[in-house]
């Protein structure tokens, strides 16, 4: 199933693609894409709905793909070949760092380049999106625990993550700097989860071309892994890491300016567009 949420921001409604490209409204059956309609019991209760049945609703805005999420948790370096051009090593261990949730928004929203930014960045990134409480789950297990896979885009902002005292989050979570979605895709529609191709364009010219099978670390011992150190909920959503082609990695480094138009894609889980602004 693609499961979406489409309508002005904060007023969107629960919705459901069906095999002829129709938006169809779930707002009877479920509250929202997230929480226990995303749990393996309510993906079932929509699963055994008759599409046709439903109401139409027209195309318009297309929010994120789920709602509720209460962590956002990126993993970093996790392409051997993205860690190359970044000058860094591959990692022993997955390195975890937090984008605020209200980085969150649709995938085709404006994303604005914060005051002062010099070296704003893209990253495409096969979301993952948990359906079920998971604590200290094996790696054997751990798919049991995933909902489905949406696109992500982990915007940066390089000099505010790398070249200032700190941590990373903070050239993470700008406002609009997490993009998610059209769809959250159930996870009966990905065989495999690490056979996605990948792809990002900056104005049409093609930047990164990826596939996850070069993950260092793959989705199952990911959800395994943060489940030993906290416990994932539904609707928190894992950004999985980057394969390389980001402009901090050219030569000379290329950043996005107001005006730029990004899109971006993973095969079986949809495409976004954004045009980059000021944020004023």
């Amino acid at each position: 199933m693609k499961l979406m949420r489409v309508g002005q921001p904060g007023q969107e409604k629960p919705a459901i693609l069906d095999r002829d490209g129709k938006i169809r409204d779930l707002s009877a059956h479920v509250t929202d894409i997230g929480g226990a309609a995303i749990s393996p019991e309510g993906l079932s209760k929509i699963a055994a709905l008759d599409l046709n049945s439903l109401p139409e609703l027209e195309a318009s805005r297309i929010g994120a793909c789920v709602a509720g999420t209460g962590k956002f948790i990126c993993i970093g370096l996790n392409y051997s070949d993205h860690a190359a051009e970044s000058g860094m090593a591959v990692p022993p261990e997955p390195v975890i760092f937090m984008k605020a949730t209200s980085a969150i928004v649709g995938p085709n929203d404006d994303v604005l380049i914060p005051r002062g930014s010099e070296k704003t960045d893209w990253e495409v990134e096969l979301g993952v999106v948990i359906g079920k409480t998971a604590k200290y789950v094996s790696e054997a297990e751990a798919l049991d625990y995933v909902a489905g896979y949406c696109v992500s885009h982990d915007v940066s902002e390089r000099a505010f993550q790398t070249e200032r005292a700190g941590q990373w989050t903070k050239g993470k979570s700008c406002d609009t700097f997490g993009p998610i979605g059209p769809w959250l895709v159930t996870k009966d529609e990905i065989a495999d989860p690490q056979a996605l191709s990948m792809w990002l364009t900056v104005n049409g010219e093609k930047m990164q071309n990826g596939t996850s099978a070069t993950m260092v670390y793959g989705v199952a011992f990911l959800v395994s892994y943060l489940s030993q150190f906290m416990s994932l909920h539904p609707g928190d959503v894992i950004s999985t890491g980057t394969p390389p082609g980001v402009g901090m990695g050219m030569k000379p480094p290329r950043y996005l300016k107001p005006g730029d138009v990004v899109e971006l894609g993973i095969d079986g889980l949809g495409s976004q567009k954004q045009t980059f602004k000021a944020d004023v």
